[in-house]
Protein backbone atom coordinates (compact mmCIF):
# COMPACT_ATOMS: atom_id res chain seq x y z
CA UNK A 1 0.00 0.00 0.00
CA UNK A 2 1.30 3.24 -0.85
CA UNK A 3 0.60 5.98 1.12
CA UNK A 4 -0.63 9.42 -0.55
CA UNK A 5 -0.92 12.82 0.58
CA UNK A 6 -2.26 15.72 -2.28
CA UNK A 7 -1.33 19.00 -2.48
CA UNK A 8 -4.31 21.22 -4.61
CA UNK A 9 -7.98 20.95 -3.63
CA UNK A 10 -8.99 21.51 -7.30
CA UNK A 11 -11.33 19.47 -9.85
CA UNK A 12 -7.69 17.69 -11.14
CA UNK A 13 -7.14 16.13 -7.66
CA UNK A 14 -10.50 14.86 -7.16
CA UNK A 15 -9.93 13.25 -11.12
CA UNK A 16 -6.79 12.05 -9.70
CA UNK A 17 -8.19 10.40 -6.46
CA UNK A 18 -10.63 8.86 -8.40
CA UNK A 19 -8.00 7.74 -11.35
CA UNK A 20 -5.82 6.23 -8.89
CA UNK A 21 -7.91 4.71 -6.53
CA UNK A 22 -8.73 1.77 -9.29
CA UNK A 23 -5.62 0.85 -8.20
CA UNK A 24 -5.79 -1.49 -4.97
CA UNK A 25 -2.10 -0.33 -3.91
CA UNK A 26 -3.33 3.43 -3.75
CA UNK A 27 -4.05 5.16 -0.07
CA UNK A 28 -5.22 8.73 -0.05
CA UNK A 29 -3.34 9.25 3.72
CA UNK A 30 -3.06 13.04 3.68
CA UNK A 31 -4.44 16.38 2.32
CA UNK A 32 -2.92 20.06 2.07
CA UNK A 33 -4.54 23.28 1.55
CA UNK A 34 -3.52 26.77 3.08
CA UNK A 35 -6.50 27.15 4.77
CA UNK A 36 -7.56 24.00 7.01
CA UNK A 37 -11.27 24.86 6.30
CA UNK A 38 -10.73 23.93 2.88
CA UNK A 39 -8.38 21.16 3.94
CA UNK A 40 -11.48 19.98 6.38
CA UNK A 41 -13.91 20.21 3.76
CA UNK A 42 -11.90 18.11 0.84
CA UNK A 43 -10.37 15.62 2.95
CA UNK A 44 -13.99 14.83 4.42
CA UNK A 45 -15.14 13.95 0.71
CA UNK A 46 -12.97 10.77 1.06
CA UNK A 47 -13.14 9.79 4.91
CA UNK A 48 -9.20 11.09 5.39
CA UNK A 49 -8.26 12.08 8.51
CA UNK A 50 -4.97 13.54 7.96
CA UNK A 51 -4.81 17.38 7.11
CA UNK A 52 -2.01 19.95 6.85
CA UNK A 53 -1.83 23.76 6.32
CA UNK A 54 1.62 23.65 7.16
CA UNK A 55 3.81 21.83 3.83
CA UNK A 56 6.99 20.93 6.08
CA UNK A 57 5.21 19.14 8.47
CA UNK A 58 3.46 17.28 5.31
CA UNK A 59 6.88 16.65 4.13
CA UNK A 60 8.67 15.57 7.34
CA UNK A 61 5.45 13.11 8.25
CA UNK A 62 5.81 9.54 8.56
CA UNK A 63 2.17 8.90 7.81
CA UNK A 64 2.87 9.58 3.93
CA UNK A 65 5.09 7.64 1.50
CA UNK A 66 4.44 9.47 -1.98
CA UNK A 67 2.87 12.98 -2.52
CA UNK A 68 1.01 14.29 -5.71
CA UNK A 69 1.31 17.80 -6.44
CA UNK A 70 -1.04 19.82 -8.19
CA UNK A 71 -0.52 23.52 -7.15
CA UNK A 72 -0.02 26.48 -9.39
CA UNK A 73 2.99 25.66 -11.96
CA UNK A 74 4.87 27.62 -10.15
CA UNK A 75 5.10 26.14 -6.92
CA UNK A 76 6.29 22.53 -8.57
CA UNK A 77 9.84 22.78 -8.44
CA UNK A 78 10.22 24.48 -4.57
CA UNK A 79 7.13 21.72 -3.19
CA UNK A 80 8.41 18.72 -5.29
CA UNK A 81 12.08 19.25 -3.85
CA UNK A 82 11.09 19.59 -0.39
CA UNK A 83 8.75 16.32 -0.18
CA UNK A 84 12.05 14.56 -2.19
CA UNK A 85 14.24 16.01 0.40
CA UNK A 86 12.27 13.95 3.18
CA UNK A 87 12.38 10.92 1.15
CA UNK A 88 8.98 11.03 -0.15
CA UNK A 89 8.20 10.07 -3.95
CA UNK A 90 7.19 12.98 -6.09
CA UNK A 91 4.36 12.89 -9.05
CA UNK A 92 3.75 16.44 -10.17
CA UNK A 93 1.22 17.96 -12.18
CA UNK A 94 2.08 18.90 -15.79
CA UNK A 95 3.87 21.33 -16.70
CA UNK A 96 6.75 20.08 -14.12
CA UNK A 97 7.80 23.28 -13.41
CA UNK A 98 8.47 26.61 -14.77
CA UNK A 99 11.53 26.21 -17.08
CA UNK A 100 14.25 23.55 -17.54
CA UNK A 101 16.77 25.19 -15.12
CA UNK A 102 13.90 23.82 -12.26
CA UNK A 103 13.90 20.56 -13.64
CA UNK A 104 17.25 20.15 -13.68
CA UNK A 105 16.95 20.88 -10.14
CA UNK A 106 14.13 18.81 -9.44
CA UNK A 107 15.53 15.38 -11.16
CA UNK A 108 19.60 16.29 -8.57
CA UNK A 109 16.89 15.78 -5.62
CA UNK A 110 15.43 12.73 -7.06
CA UNK A 111 18.54 11.27 -7.65
CA UNK A 112 20.27 12.73 -4.33
CA UNK A 113 17.66 11.28 -2.24
CA UNK A 114 16.43 8.13 -4.40
CA UNK A 115 12.78 8.53 -4.89
CA UNK A 116 10.43 8.65 -8.02
CA UNK A 117 10.03 11.81 -9.64
CA UNK A 118 7.29 11.54 -12.46
CA UNK A 119 6.06 14.47 -14.32
CA UNK A 120 2.17 13.77 -14.29
CA UNK A 121 1.62 13.59 -18.12
CA UNK A 122 -0.69 10.93 -18.63
CA UNK A 123 -0.62 10.99 -22.36
CA UNK A 124 1.93 8.57 -23.04
CA UNK A 125 0.25 5.90 -20.74
CA UNK A 126 -3.07 5.74 -22.67
CA UNK A 127 -4.06 2.88 -24.70
CA UNK A 128 -4.88 4.91 -27.66
CA UNK A 129 -1.10 6.93 -27.55
CA UNK A 130 0.36 3.63 -27.59
CA UNK A 131 -2.12 2.54 -30.28
CA UNK A 132 -0.60 5.85 -32.19
CA UNK A 133 3.22 4.90 -31.23
CA UNK A 134 2.86 1.50 -32.68
CA UNK A 135 1.10 2.25 -35.95
CA UNK A 136 3.38 4.69 -37.05
CA UNK A 137 5.16 2.79 -39.77
CA UNK A 138 1.96 2.04 -42.08
CA UNK A 139 2.07 5.72 -42.57
CA UNK A 140 5.29 5.33 -44.44
CA UNK A 141 7.97 8.09 -44.42
CA UNK A 142 6.76 10.90 -41.88
CA UNK A 143 6.35 14.52 -43.52
CA UNK A 144 3.94 16.31 -41.09
CA UNK A 145 2.66 16.62 -37.64
CA UNK A 146 0.27 18.80 -36.99
CA UNK A 147 -0.67 18.94 -32.76
CA UNK A 148 -4.02 20.92 -32.26
CA UNK A 149 -5.21 22.00 -28.82
CA UNK A 150 -7.37 24.78 -28.50
CA UNK A 151 -9.83 24.97 -25.52
CA UNK A 152 -11.54 28.04 -24.94
CA UNK A 153 -10.87 29.10 -20.87
CA UNK A 154 -13.90 29.07 -18.69
CA UNK A 155 -12.22 32.03 -17.35
CA UNK A 156 -11.29 34.18 -20.11
CA UNK A 157 -14.60 36.27 -20.14
CA UNK A 158 -13.91 37.33 -16.35
CA UNK A 159 -10.50 38.04 -17.48
CA UNK A 160 -11.44 40.30 -20.44
CA UNK A 161 -13.91 42.02 -17.31
CA UNK A 162 -10.57 43.00 -15.55
CA UNK A 163 -10.91 40.09 -13.19
CA UNK A 164 -7.05 38.52 -12.26
CA UNK A 165 -6.67 34.91 -12.56
CA UNK A 166 -4.06 32.31 -12.00
CA UNK A 167 -3.93 31.04 -15.17
CA UNK A 168 -3.72 34.67 -17.21
CA UNK A 169 -0.68 35.74 -14.19
CA UNK A 170 2.90 35.20 -15.04
CA UNK A 171 3.64 35.12 -11.35
CA UNK A 172 2.67 31.61 -11.78
CA UNK A 173 4.27 30.53 -14.84
CA UNK A 174 0.93 30.25 -16.57
CA UNK A 175 -0.56 30.75 -20.22
CA UNK A 176 -1.83 28.68 -23.00
CA UNK A 177 1.51 27.51 -23.86
CA UNK A 178 2.22 25.73 -20.32
CA UNK A 179 -1.56 24.90 -19.94
CA UNK A 180 -2.24 22.92 -23.38
CA UNK A 181 0.19 23.62 -25.48
CA UNK A 182 2.63 21.32 -23.42
CA UNK A 183 0.58 18.38 -24.34
CA UNK A 184 0.82 19.12 -27.93
CA UNK A 185 4.79 19.59 -27.11
CA UNK A 186 5.13 15.93 -25.13
CA UNK A 187 3.00 14.64 -27.97
CA UNK A 188 5.45 15.47 -30.59
CA UNK A 189 8.76 15.00 -28.36
CA UNK A 190 7.40 11.50 -27.35
CA UNK A 191 7.56 9.79 -30.62
CA UNK A 192 9.90 12.15 -32.65
CA UNK A 193 12.50 12.89 -30.14
CA UNK A 194 14.36 16.83 -30.13
CA UNK A 195 14.11 18.79 -32.97
CA UNK A 196 16.80 20.62 -34.91
CA UNK A 197 14.92 23.97 -34.89
CA UNK A 198 12.18 25.36 -33.51
CA UNK A 199 10.12 28.73 -34.24
CA UNK A 200 7.40 30.33 -32.15
CA UNK A 201 4.92 32.95 -32.20
CA UNK A 202 1.98 33.98 -29.78
CA UNK A 203 -0.66 36.31 -28.78
CA UNK A 204 0.37 38.08 -25.80
CA UNK A 205 -1.94 39.05 -23.26
CA UNK A 206 -2.18 42.55 -21.01
CA UNK A 207 -1.57 40.15 -17.91
CA UNK A 208 1.68 39.08 -19.84
CA UNK A 209 1.52 35.33 -20.90
CA UNK A 210 -0.07 34.04 -24.13
CA UNK A 211 -3.36 33.82 -24.96
CA UNK A 212 -2.87 31.48 -28.16
CA UNK A 213 -0.01 30.85 -30.33
CA UNK A 214 2.36 28.30 -32.99
CA UNK A 215 5.26 26.30 -32.25
CA UNK A 216 6.99 25.01 -35.59
CA UNK A 217 9.45 22.20 -34.65
CA UNK A 218 11.90 21.06 -38.01
CA UNK A 219 13.79 17.36 -38.03
CA UNK A 220 15.71 16.46 -40.57
CA UNK A 221 12.53 15.03 -43.30
CA UNK A 222 9.84 16.29 -41.04
CA UNK A 223 7.80 19.39 -39.80
CA UNK A 224 5.72 19.82 -36.94
CA UNK A 225 2.98 22.45 -36.44
CA UNK A 226 1.41 22.64 -32.64
CA UNK A 227 -1.14 24.85 -32.56
CA UNK A 228 -2.94 26.44 -29.03
CA UNK A 229 -5.32 28.24 -27.74
CA UNK A 230 -7.12 29.51 -24.06
CA UNK A 231 -8.59 32.34 -25.95
CA UNK A 232 -10.41 30.43 -29.13
CA UNK A 233 -12.38 26.42 -29.75
CA UNK A 234 -11.13 24.49 -32.24
CA UNK A 235 -13.19 21.59 -33.78
CA UNK A 236 -10.16 20.44 -35.60
CA UNK A 237 -8.18 17.11 -34.38
CA UNK A 238 -4.54 16.10 -34.96
CA UNK A 239 -2.71 14.68 -37.43
CA UNK A 240 0.26 12.99 -38.29
CA UNK A 241 0.79 13.04 -41.74
CA UNK A 242 3.11 10.13 -44.11
CA UNK A 243 3.69 9.57 -47.81
CA UNK A 244 1.45 6.51 -47.56
CA UNK A 245 -1.79 7.90 -45.66
CA UNK A 246 -2.61 10.00 -42.27
CA UNK A 247 -3.43 9.27 -39.07
CA UNK A 248 -5.89 11.57 -37.48
CA UNK A 249 -6.51 11.47 -33.55
CA UNK A 250 -9.26 13.02 -32.17
CA UNK A 251 -7.90 14.96 -29.15
CA UNK A 252 -4.64 15.16 -28.41
CA UNK A 253 -4.17 15.62 -24.51
CA UNK A 254 -6.79 12.17 -23.84
CA UNK A 255 -6.90 10.34 -27.66
CA UNK A 256 -9.65 8.31 -27.83
CA UNK A 257 -10.53 7.58 -31.08
CA UNK A 258 -7.36 7.30 -33.57
CA UNK A 259 -7.83 6.00 -37.43
CA UNK A 260 -5.63 5.59 -40.32
CA UNK A 261 -6.46 6.99 -43.61
CA UNK A 262 -4.29 5.64 -46.93
CA UNK A 263 -3.66 6.80 -49.71
CA UNK A 264 -5.76 4.32 -51.25
CA UNK A 265 -8.53 5.76 -49.64
CA UNK A 266 -9.16 2.63 -47.10
CA UNK A 267 -9.54 3.59 -43.21
CA UNK A 268 -8.29 1.85 -40.76
CA UNK A 269 -10.03 2.72 -36.80
CA UNK A 270 -6.81 1.71 -34.58
CA UNK A 271 -8.55 2.96 -31.64
CA UNK A 272 -8.46 0.89 -28.39
CA UNK A 273 -10.58 0.70 -25.30
CA UNK A 274 -9.49 3.22 -22.27
CA UNK A 275 -10.71 3.48 -18.43
CA UNK A 276 -12.51 6.25 -18.84
CA UNK A 277 -10.89 7.68 -15.57
CA UNK A 278 -7.88 8.21 -17.16
CA UNK A 279 -5.32 9.16 -14.55
CA UNK A 280 -5.61 5.75 -13.94
CA UNK A 281 -3.06 4.99 -16.03
CA UNK A 282 -0.43 7.75 -15.08
CA UNK A 283 -1.02 7.27 -10.62
CA UNK A 284 -0.17 3.07 -11.44
CA UNK A 285 2.86 3.90 -13.60
CA UNK A 286 3.92 5.52 -10.52
CA UNK A 287 3.04 3.37 -7.89
CA UNK A 288 5.05 -0.09 -9.49
CA UNK A 289 8.05 2.43 -10.08
CA UNK A 290 7.71 2.78 -6.32
CA UNK A 291 6.91 -0.38 -5.79
CA UNK A 292 9.94 -1.69 -8.09
CA UNK A 293 12.53 0.44 -6.64
CA UNK A 294 13.11 2.44 -9.68
CA UNK A 295 13.50 6.51 -9.39
CA UNK A 296 11.86 7.48 -13.34
CA UNK A 297 9.97 6.04 -15.62
CA UNK A 298 11.02 4.99 -19.36
CA UNK A 299 7.97 6.74 -20.37
CA UNK A 300 7.82 9.70 -18.64
CA UNK A 301 11.50 10.37 -17.98
CA UNK A 302 13.23 12.79 -16.46
CA UNK A 303 15.00 13.21 -20.04
CA UNK A 304 11.77 13.43 -21.84
CA UNK A 305 10.05 15.93 -19.09
CA UNK A 306 13.83 18.00 -19.70
CA UNK A 307 13.26 17.57 -23.36
CA UNK A 308 9.78 19.20 -23.52
CA UNK A 309 11.09 21.89 -21.33
CA UNK A 310 13.93 23.01 -23.03
CA UNK A 311 11.27 23.42 -26.20
CA UNK A 312 9.08 25.39 -24.03
CA UNK A 313 11.83 28.06 -22.68
CA UNK A 314 12.62 28.63 -26.30
CA UNK A 315 9.45 28.99 -27.20
CA UNK A 316 8.59 31.31 -24.55
CA UNK A 317 11.81 33.51 -25.15
CA UNK A 318 10.72 34.00 -28.67
CA UNK A 319 7.40 34.89 -27.89
CA UNK A 320 7.88 37.07 -24.80
CA UNK A 321 6.74 35.43 -22.13
CA UNK A 322 8.57 35.94 -19.03
CA UNK A 323 7.98 34.48 -15.52
CA UNK A 324 9.44 35.64 -11.98
CA UNK A 325 10.77 32.18 -11.80
CA UNK A 326 13.06 32.61 -14.63
CA UNK A 327 15.46 34.95 -12.95
CA UNK A 328 15.78 32.31 -9.82
CA UNK A 329 18.66 29.50 -10.45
Amino acid sequence: MIRFGVIGTSWITDAFIKGASLNEDFKLAAVYSRTEEKAKKFAEKYSVKNIFTDLDEMAKSPLIDAVYIASPNSLHAEQSILFMSHKKHVLCEKPLASNSNEVKNMIKASEDNNVVLMEALKTGFLPNFIAVKDNLHKLGKIRRVIANFCQYSSRYDGFKQGNRYNIFDPAFSTGSLMDIGVYCTYFVINLFGIPKDIMAIGTMLESGVDGQGTVCLKYDEMEAVIIHSKITDSAIPSEIQGENGSMVIDKISVPQKVAVHYRSGDTEDISQPQIEDSMYYEANEFINLIKKGKSQSDINSHELSLSVMNVLDEARRQMGVVFPADSCK
